[in-house]
């Protein structure tokens, strides 16, 4: 590919989400003019952000450059990639949205769930799809995932070629459209400048298993259940949930699903023809008492043992339709992310308290194979697209750096691949790729649809008292006399109960001693109470027990 050295200004590469992190994916590729963004992704939260529904991407940059913003092109429709989408077009004005049938399908929906306003406009692509933004030409080639509708991109500039590949794996198998390696290839043959590739499991030896090993265990668990079958995968899983539907029909079950986001990502693939059930199979949830349990199969969400989700609350007894029975065949069609172990621990051991057999992935009961791509996989691509430098992106630190270790191994110069942070910039010039300047990149925190985000200070509070609770210092004064009109009482809560300890009897005694003497010394403001308590108590509490918690004073003033 000829390039053209008149350009001085490089064509600069980054993302602001999706490394060092598995999700919460966003890819940048911008020049003097223009900035074309490739996914919008969130992260889900784990344990240690309580309160906190999604992370997302910090788009300070992205407010701060609008007007060069010319494009955002979707990969394929998962959440880590589609679900910042909402929040993003409401900061940040995004001229057009490109992206594949169905993720475009789930796109307008969640705008409509989420009652977004902005106007978006969305273009639908497909394999043979160009998109020109001034000397910057786009196109795509299809890949396999475990949903319909996946594409990695091409990037071609005055300075070079820029290949990514989203999630991919290469399956030779598929259940549905087949991976364009002729078209990778012949990227290859072209010359690739920068390559971009998915990482996510590049600490597995060997393959990632076909979607088809899993179509005869889930047969098998069809044929061997004789009672009510209550299947979890990710709603996300095209292929699954066809495979699911598929056995449902060929054992002349009905099937039930439940769930917003399976019910939102069951209609929309039907609409498309990705999921073929007739509607003589499924049965709405409130009808489910008129099934027999033979007759039945229930499909949720819930397989990473998500609260809120719906076998969750099955598992709790507080759904409304859906309770469990004994004899109830339970199924996890996922494998564990990290991260959410304990929380499926937990609905597994409840679920088998109420008296239903669980069957989970594992090596002698292969109900799971993972969309991404394995070791020999990555280094299969790296051969088909022989680029000159390497960019590993979506995955944790330890990916991204085994993956660039995979790439020096069929060819790729070590010194050519970069493990790089959100906010930090690689820069294409002449066909040359160096490291270029960083600008901060912060995580941005959602409690609920406010696109505000959390700060960290809250975080930090809210673990806090998650962790150890909280002292709650009740100080009545008479700010005119320079006293206190009562003694100070202490309540807690997530602390320690106050009827096996003189821990808070001895900790009123210290406060009330501390605070008549300053008093005494003529202290006035509430400011100074409130610090004083503060830096009494908290070391107080701490000598004693080795834990922190979080102390609010609370001064009541008499005549206010």
């Amino acid at each position: 590919m000829a390039i053209n050295s008149k350009f001085e200004m490089p064509v600069s590469i980054y993302a602001l989400g999706g490394l060092g992190e598995v999700g919460k994916n966003m890819y940048v590729v911008e020049d003097e003019r223009n900035i074309l963004l490739f996914d919008a992704g969130v992260l889900f939260p784990e344990q240690d952000l309580p309160g906190i529904d999604y992370v997302i991407p910090d788009f300070a940059y992205l407010r701060d450059n609008a007007r060069k913003i010319k494009a955002l092109f979707i990969t394929h429709g998962h959440e880590d990639h589609i679900g910042a989408i909402p929040f993003l077009v409401q900061v940040v004005p995004i001229p057009v949205i490109y992206a594949p049938p169905l993720a475009a399908a789930l796109i307008r929906h969640k705008l409509q769930m989420m009652r977004i306003k902005t106007p978006v406009n969305i273009v639908e692509y497909d394999d043979d799809t160009v998109v020109k933004f001034g000397t910057m030409t786009i196109s795509f080639f299809a890949v396999t995932h475990s949903i319909p509708d996946c594409y990695g991109f091409c990037v071609d500039t005055e300075h070079g070629r820029i290949v990514g590949t989203g999630d991919f794996k290469i399956d030779l198998t598929p259940i549905g459209k087949q991976m364009d390696l002729g078209k990778i290839a012949e990227l290859g043959n072209e010359g690739v400048d920068l390559f971009l590739s998915d990482s996510t499991n590049a600490e597995r030896e060997g393959y990632t298993p076909s979607e088809r090993t899993v179509i005869s265990a889930i047969n098998e668990i069809f044929a061997n259940t004789n009672g009510r079958l209550i299947i979890s995968t990710f709603s996300s899983n095209i292929s699954r949930i066809q495979q699911i539907v598929e056995a449902t029909v060929n054992y002349k079950r009905k099937i039930i699903i439940i769930g917003r986001s399976m019910e939102r990502v069951v209609a929309a693939s039907r609409d498309l023809g990705y999921i073929k059930i007739p509607d003589t199979s499924i049965v709405d949830v409130s009808k489910s008492s008129t099934l027999k349990p033979e007759e039945t199969v229930v499909l949720c969400t819930g397989s990473q043992g998500e609260p809120m989700a719906a076998l969750s609350r099955i598992a709790d007894g507080t759904h409304k339709d859906i309770s469990i029975i004994p004899g109830d065949t339970v199924v996890f069609s996922s494998s564990p992310i990290p991260g959410n172990s304990v929380g499926i621990d937990r609905v597994v051991n409840q679920l088998t308290r109420l008296g239903a057999t669980v069957l989970t992935n594992s090596i002698l009961r292969n109900i799971h194979s993972s969309g991404h791509p394995s070791q020999e996989e990555l280094k299969l691509m790296l051969r088909l697209v022989r680029p000159k430098y390497f960019m590993p992106v979506h995955g944790e630190y330890r990916m991204l750096k085994l993956h660039a270790e995979l790439a020096s191994k069929v060819g790729v110069p070590l010194e050519n691949s970069f493990v790089l942070k959100n906010g930090e910039t690689l820069e294409l010039r002449n066909g040359r790729v160096t490291r270029g300047r960083s600008f901060p990149v912060a995580d941005i925190y959602l409690d609920g649809n406010s696109t505000e985000g959390m700060s960290k200070a809250v975080l930090t509070d809210r673990r806090q008292l998650n962790q150890d609770g909280m002292v709650a210092v009740l100080i009545a004064v008479d700010p005119k006399k320079n006293e206190l009109l009562v003694p100070i009482e202490i309540y807690s809560r997530g602390f320690i109960n106050w009827s096996i300890s003189n821990l808070l009897p001895d900790a009123e005694k210290h406060i009330n001693k501390v605070l008549k003497r300053h008093y005494a010394e003529k202290i006035t403001t509430f400011g100074e109470v409130k610090t004083i308590v503060k830096d009494e108590l908290e070391p107080f509490f701490y000598d004693k027990t080795g834990r922190r918690p979080m102390i609010i004073p609370v001064i009541m003033s008499k005549g206010l």
